[in-house]
């Protein structure tokens, strides 16, 4: 590998044992076994860096439990139990101490003093939120609308917002992906029911 791999993989290593605020570009270094002139050639600055090894962690998290998803998923696409099965595999990257998912909300919680992490990552917030419509989907990622990534893949992303924090707080009583479905499953019965009421009613 050359020093902007080296660096990449550092990085990341650097990130899982002591989080952004604490990561100095020395350690990174250290741990790269490179030097201090490569990060600013390669990437620019020590923030973008840890950016985009974030990222890559990110992107690793989703590609290991879930693969493929025509490969992989064995519920139907935009099924119940394709729902429950992606986010019982995407809970299961949350349960450990280490997990990444608690790097994640340092980032929320320290956003306006990561500028250019946020900035970054608020990219890949979008592109995170179109890979997940194409898991539930089974449409191509290249494929997905822009429409469908402001609706369905903010659906998706806020939810995991919303789990991330559960379970960076306190894992004990955290939503597990069985709750999580049933409560999405209650949610479209009573549409379905209110809906059939409104057919019924006639005009006024």
């Amino acid at each position: 590998m050359g020093h902007r791999e080296d660096l990449l993989e550092g990085a990341k290593r650097c990130l899982l044992a002591k989080g952004f605020v604490r990561t100095t570009a020395r350690e990174i270094v250290k741990e790269s076994g490179t030097n201090l002139a490569s990060i600013g050639y390669h990437y620019g600055s020590k923030d973008a860096l840890l950016a985009q090894a974030y990222v890559a962690l990110i992107e690793n998290v989703f590609d290991e439990p879930l693969g493929e998803p025509a490969k992989e998923l064995r519920g139907a696409a935009g099924s119940l139990e394709r729902f429950a099965e992606v986010w019982g595999s995407v809970i299961g990257t949350m349960r450990g101490p280490d997990s990444l998912w608690r790097l994640s909300m340092e980032i929320v919680v320290m956003g306006d003093q990561l500028p250019e992490v946020r900035d970054h990552l608020a990219k890949a917030q979008r592109e995170g939120s179109r890979g997940f419509v194409s898991l539930m989907t089974g449409v191509p990622e290249e494929e997905v609308t822009e429409e469908s990534v402001d609706t369905l893949g903010a659906f998706y992303t806020t939810l995991m917002m919303g789990l991330m924090a559960q379970w960076t707080f306190d894992p004990k009583t955290a939503t597990e992906a069985g709750p999580l479905t049933e409560g999405l499953r209650q949610v479209v019965e009573g549409i379905r029911a209110t809906d059939g009421i409104r057919a019924t009613d006639g005009p006024a």
